[in-house]
């Protein structure tokens, strides 16, 4: 079977402690065409995180100072969650399901073959421009909100909620016709023409939390 070929844009980070490993690794991932950054911490390569930075995370699990787990945690936390695939010589199952369970790409020993490390990098990049294109597109969403009134915003909470215009005047304390002017403004600026699709922005643009 062939090795697979890079066919994504971006960097791979490798962070580990161990500097002939972190050498070797980036000599391998270099030399099958990837750009490859590497760090000896954790904490250093977070400093540099941009939030335009493509990529994908291969880490060490056992690090000083900040290990891989709690990267994975403070990387999830930024605007720029990339794909996190750990590539270690001493996990555990415990570790490993928690690592999964916080989104990794995938969990692989540092013993693993040159292809699983490889097509785990590849997923993890795929991965990657899927979140970021949903991210934009989440991002261009709440931009089409940026001009209703906080009146229009509670009135919207209303609306999704099925609630009628009398139901919503007497909630938010108004007259019915106000409600009523309220409803127009929001389908013109959002410019829609039902509830049905009222809804379905504010939805995808998650503006009210469930509950």
């Amino acid at each position: 079977m062939a090795a697979t070929t890079p066919s994504r844009s971006g960097t791979v980070f490798i962070i580990d402690d161990d500097a002939s490993f972190l050498k070797s690794m980036s000599r391998l991932l270099g030399a099958v065409g990837y750009t490859v950054r590497a760090f000896e911490s954790a904490r250093e390569f977070l400093e540099q995180l941009g939030p335009e930075t493509c990529g994908c995370v291969v880490t060490d699990l056992q690090m000083p100072g900040m290990d891989g787990l709690k990267m994975q945690e403070a990387l999830a936390k930024t605007a720029n969650p990339l794909p996190v695939i750990f590539l270690t010589g001493q996990g555990d199952i415990p570790k490993t399901v928690s690592a999964m369970r916080s989104g990794a790409e995938d969990f692989l020993t540092k013993r693993a073959p040159k292809e699983e490390v490889l097509a785990a990098i590849e997923r993890a990049f795929e991965r990657e421009t899927q979140e970021r294109q949903e991210r934009g597109r989440l991002r261009d969403l709440r931009h089409r909100f940026h001009d209703l009134s906080e009146r229009e915003l509670e009135v919207l909470g209303h609306v999704v909620q099925g609630k009628m215009n009398k139901e919503i005047a007497a909630d938010l304390n108004i007259n019915e016709r106000t409600v009523k002017l309220h409803r127009t403004n929001l389908t013109r600026k959002l410019k829609v023409q039902s509830v049905a699709e009222l809804t379905r922005l504010a939805d995808e643009a998650r503006l009210f939390k469930a509950g």
